[in-house]
């Protein structure tokens, strides 16, 4: 258990920062599996844009590694980009 003041905020704002990136990985996990299991192409291009800001938005907090959000970013636009 915390000892100082400093130390329980710490623990405090880990508690509340863990529990948004678990909120936004789970929002990431949920576009992605939008994406794959989508069979219209025109739907999938839209969900793709919106999945991509979220992407960029996650690496650029540091949520998720860039590399991670560039290596969905190609393989989801190249799933799209076979789909009839």
């Amino acid at each position: 258990m915390a000892q100082h003041k400093s130390a329980e905020k710490r623990a405090r704002t880990s508690k509340r920062r863990g529990a948004r990136n678990a909120e936004l990985k789970s929002r990431m996990r949920t576009e992605i599996k939008r994406i794959r299991s989508s069979r219209d192409k025109a739907k999938a291009a839209v969900d793709l844009k919106r999945t991509v800001k979220l992407l960029d938005k996650l690496a650029s907090k540091g949520i998720i590694h860039r590399n991670k959000a560039a290596n969905l970013k190609s393989k989801l636009t190249a799933l799209v980009s076979h789909l009839q």
